[in-house]
């Protein structure tokens, strides 16, 4: 099974090298690792020169943001399975991919599988500030869904049922997870043990202003899928976690 993992970047120069380390480390063989640059002025190229060895595809050229990039990514992959590992996260160790292709040969009927995630420190990813449990599969409309970062998907499925909606700037990931688990009912299968290390302070969560329009998002995913929700429980199951990681784990974000 080969697996696609995708890495988009812009001036990513402070984290994207442990990104890339995270991927030579893995021991699983049959991997194609490719890089989405947005035209990095930063010296994110040079870096992704360094480590073309392991890249089996990279372009650098202006993109319409980080779902676009993911976009061209996911049309030039030839990959069974397709990863997104983001340009300031890490794989958890040097198993995680064959844990993926494991799971996915010990479930051949399962379209997709999810895992955990661990929050990291900004400038130490070894310090571990939570780790961030999924949990088994339940409705989307009762606050859950999967951490993106560990959402391993068969290829053919976004051929079948489309790519990250551009129309979103923030939860397109979000909507395209809803869009495949609860909308076309694809087999998902939870693994209970964390496979990404994500630093804390993404875009989404710098600002409460971030966090109050990705939520509207997030409503917005479920009327483009016709999916009932009530939104005032929603905002209340989605948003009482999001103001207590914005609140209690911004210490942590430089130590």
């Amino acid at each position: 099974m080969k697996i696609s993992i995708i890495t988009v970047c812009y001036n990513s120069s402070a984290t994207v090298r442990e990104t890339f380390e995270s991927v030579k480390a893995q021991v699983y063989d049959d991997i194609e690792y490719i890089v989405i640059d947005g035209a990095s002025n930063d010296g994110t190229q040079q870096i992704i020169e360094e480590y073309d060895h392991i890249i089996t595809k990279w372009v650098s050229e202006s993109d319409n943001g980080l779902y676009h990039a993911m976009n061209k990514g996911i049309q030039l992959s030839t990959g069974d399975v397709i990863a997104i590992l983001n340009s300031d996260d890490i794989f958890r160790d040097k198993h995680t991919i064959s844990i993926v292709a494991e799971t996915f040969a010990e479930n051949p009927t399962a379209d997709s599988i999810f895992a955990d995630i661990y929050y990291v420190s900004q400038n130490n990813t070894d310090k571990i500030v939570r780790n961030w449990k999924s949990g088994k599969q339940k409705p989307f409309s009762n606050g859950w869904h999967p951490a993106h970062p560990t959402f391993y998907v068969k290829s053919s499925f976004y051929s079948r049922y489309g790519l990250f909606n551009l129309d979103l700037k923030l939860a397109a990931d979000f909507e395209i997870m809803l869009r495949f688990l609860e909308r076309e009912n694809l087999s998902t299968v939870y693994l209970n043990q964390p496979l990404v290390k994500m630093r804390l302070g993404g875009a989404t969560n710098q600002s409460l202003s971030n966090i109050y329009h990705q939520n509207l998002e997030c409503l917005k995913a479920f009327e483009i899928n016709d999916i009932r929700v009530n939104k005032l429980l929603y905002l209340f199951y989605r948003l009482l976690p999001k103001l207590r990681q914005f609140f209690f784990d911004k210490k942590s974000l430089n130590e």
